[in-house]
């Protein structure tokens, strides 16, 4: 489907947000682009031909009809094929009124233009050979991105970085396939071109590479989503009050009774660019309250979701038998390879003086607040910052995708079973098969491979103007 240039309607869409505005962009794209603005533009000089204009110009005039004057815009010239849809298109930029927004796209289409669908123009860029599936998906991430991470990344998406190598994979599976089908041909013969070592030792890399793709989404997804970090301890050490301290608002209700938290509450606060998925949780504790009961199995739930632990203990009362006992029960947590467990020791504006040989008796990393003062909240933060920044320092591609991540699976299980097929003797021509299953996958990512539905689901899920 790509790089096939064909006739298509005209489409158009306003860009920009609905609603009234300062300004509001209108777009328009496809092969009658010039011929229907022509119709309802009069630009300001009467010499200018749009047709016959120059590539990116911009025009000023008025857009309406012998009936009526719309408003006065200013017309973007893009012609093809250096355009964003590779078509011919105009920008039209007018005042923000929700009624010349309507009746600009109503005479576009009086003159023969259509509503454009859900990522339509994005859609035609990708035909037009703009650039491939995975550029055309990071637009929509990086339109949709809150923070300086999920831009990042979607940014790098978007210029190529993770098409590049899931190019680079695919051309040595091709070399890898080529060579052993030219053995087919050769089968009566009983010849082999390819050298099994190199195969091998190109098999192991694909292995590789394949490998850390995948296990690089955790990190994408946490990175572009938002990182989930759980606040957890008894009742009434403070989580809720460390909660609004942290986002710096009163999120949840803080009171003296153990137990007031039940359920799991959330929110996000960007910290350097980074967002951070703070939920606060019931307290752990032994309940016959039902419906704390409840809370207390979500609270279990989102610790083993989290990728940071925070673990509030009041630094007053706490004891190192009572942290032992801690460190006994999240054990799992605390020497899980993915997850970080801080602990927390609230509540030091109760002490006369700051435990000196603490963190040389808990071999753990602790941070010591106020949360109702808000004291020292910014180590926590600036702890966050570290942890993520040291994960992300790497040239790396990192995966954000769903897609893409369930795409890298199939193609990784895909060359783990030509690796055991070659090892097993299999005839190539069954190996084969399993090396155009790992080809089939890393295209269906790029969209080398591509169909209607798959087209349909990634597009329609962009905004109409995009």
């Amino acid at each position: 489907m790509k790089n096939q240039k064909h006739e298509q309607d005209t489409i158009c869409a306003l860009a920009t947000p609905p609603g009234s505005a300062a300004i509001a962009v209108i777009r328009v794209s496809g092969p009658d682009t010039f011929l229907i603005l022509e119709k309802i533009f009069k630009p300001k000089n009467k010499q200018v031909n749009i047709s016959k204009s120059p590539a990116y110009k911009i025009y000023f005039g008025t857009i309406g009809d012998e009936r009526e004057l719309i408003d006065e815009v200013l017309l973007s010239i893009f012609k093809n094929p250096n355009s964003y849809t590779g078509e011919d298109a105009v920008e039209i930029s007018c005042h923000g009124s929700e009624y010349i927004q309507q009746k600009i796209i109503e005479s576009l289409i009086d003159h023969g233009a259509r509503l454009a669908n859900p990522g339509e123009f994005t859609m035609r860029a990708f035909v037009n050979g703009k650039f491939d599936l995975s550029q055309a998906e990071a637009v929509a991430d990086l339109i949709a991105s809150n923070s300086k991470s999920s831009h990042d990344l979607a940014l790098e998406q978007m210029r190529g970085g993770f098409s590049s190598k899931i190019k680079e994979l695919r051309q040595q599976l091709l070399d890898f396939v080529s060579l052993i089908e030219l053995e087919l041909d050769f089968s009566e013969e009983d010849v082999e071109f390819a050298d099994r070592k190199q195969l091998f030792d190109l098999l192991d890399t694909l292995k590789q590479e394949l490998k850390k793709l995948v296990d690089s989404f955790k990190l994408g997804n946490v990175l572009k989503r938002g990182i989930p970090v759980a606040i957890i301890g008894k009742p009434n050490v403070g989580k809720s009050t460390l909660l609004n301290a942290i986002l710096n608002e009163e999120k949840a209700i803080v009171s003296e009774i153990p137990g007031t938290t039940r359920d799991v509450i959330e929110d996000t606060i960007i910290i350097d660019g980074y967002s951070f998925r703070f939920i606060d949780t019931a307290g752990l504790r032994h309940s016959g309250d039902t419906i704390e009961t409840m809370g207390i199995e979500r609270t279990r739930e989102k610790i083993a979701q989290a990728s940071i632990i925070l673990y509030i203990c009041d630094i007053s009362e706490c004891t190192i038998d009572g942290l032992d006992e801690i460190l006994a029960e999240f054990k799992e947590y605390i020497n899980h390879k993915s997850k970080r467990f801080i602990l927390i020791g609230n509540k030091i504006d109760k002490l006369e003086e700051m435990p000196k040989k603490f963190k040389e008796l808990v071999d753990l990393e602790t941070i010591f607040v106020s949360a109702k003062r808000k004291e020292n909240i910014s180590l926590i933060t600036d702890s966050l910052l570290k942890s993520v920044k040291k994960q992300k320092v790497s040239d790396r591609t990192i995966v954000s995708n769903t897609r893409h991540y369930e795409a890298l699976k199939k193609a990784l299980e895909s060359v783990q079973n030509v690796d055991k097929g070659l090892k097993d003797g299999l005839p190539s021509d069954l190996v084969t098969i399993d090396i155009r299953q790992a080809l089939h996958y890393l295209g269906s990512i790029t969209g080398e491979i591509s169909t209607d539905e798959i087209l349909g689901n990634i597009f329609g899920k962009f905004c109409i103007g995009k």
